[in-house]
Formats: structure tokens, C-alpha cells, sequence
């Protein structure tokens, strides 16, 4: 009985060996090749998931994989590289497109609408539904109440 406990343990621990063996090293633990800036990199990359690709418009242009968006994160970096900063990075794709280009519109003008309509129907809504509530869980008049009420002939 005690052999048959032991190889239960022993197939159970080379199933865990086999499981460890099979996963994959993190790429996020090995070192940047060199003179790669990760600071620079990451900057582009923050702006370039906030712009929309105009091929594939639901995606980022860090997420599309359209010939154009690789042009736009080209042009991303050469800006972020020639000292621009994020903002005139953004009003430069917002003067070429408009707006629409930016994946989270920003909260101004006619935009405000975007982030205001959503908590006008949830506070909305609730109104109505207590309100709906109320009048089911008010109590039922009674018929003799009711008549004596009533104005009589």
C-alpha cells in the first residue's frame, strides 16, 4: 500500500517537472538590447494607442497592422524625437483629422455629451425605476374605503 502511495507522489511530481519544463521564459525578464531607450519607447507607444487608425478604425495605430498606422508611428517618433511634447504631438494628428482621431475624445464642447449622457440615463433610469417600485409596493386601498370615498348620488 505504502508503494502505491509513493508512486502515485512520484508520477505526481514528474507531471509537475513536465508542467514547468513546458512554460515559456518571460520575455519581460530579459535585459533591452543596447541603446534602445525604453523611456522614448514607451512615450510613442502611450501616444500611439490613443490615435486611431483611419484604415482599421477600430484599432489603435499601435494595434493595426495597415501600412499607414506604421507610417503614423513613424511619424509619432520623429516628432517625440525633434522635442515636441505629447500634447503638440496630439493637436498635429487633431489639425490633419480632427477630433476623430483620437480614441478618447476629449472632454469639451459637444464631447461633453459623450461623458454626461451616460450618468443622465443611469440617474434617469433609476428615478424611473423607483418610482415604478413605489407604485407596486404601495398598499392596496380596500373596496369598503374606497366607496366611502366616493361621492354619493
Amino acid at each position: 500500500m505504502n508503494t502505491m502511495r509513493m508512486r502515485r507522489h512520484v508520477a505526481a511530481a514528474l507531471w509537475c517537472v513536465a508542467a514547468a519544463a513546458c512554460v515559456p521564459p518571460r520575455a519581460a525578464a530579459q535585459a533591452p538590447p543596447p541603446g534602445v531607450d525604453l523611456a522614448f519607447d514607451d512615450r510613442a507607444k502611450a501616444i500611439s494607442t490613443r490615435l486611431r487608425c483611419p484604415v482599421c478604425q477600430g484599432e489603435s495605430i499601435q494595434d493595426s497592422p495597415a501600412e499607414l498606422a506604421t507610417q503614423m508611428k513613424s511619424l509619432v517618433r520623429e516628432q517625440l524625437a525633434s522635442g515636441k511634447s505629447e500634447t503638440q504631438v496630439f493637436d498635429y494628428f487633431i489639425g490633419k483629422y480632427g477630433q476623430w482621431i483620437l480614441l478618447e475624445p476629449r472632454a469639451e464642447g459637444i464631447n461633453l455629451l459623450v461623458y454626461g449622457l451616460p450618468i443622465l440615463f443611469i440617474v434617469g433610469g433609476g428615478a424611473l425605476l423607483w418610482g415604478a417600485v413605489s407604485r407596486w409596493t404601495r398598499p392596496a386601498v380596500p373596496v369598503d374605503e374606497a366607496r366611502a370615498t366616493l361621492p354619493e348620488d
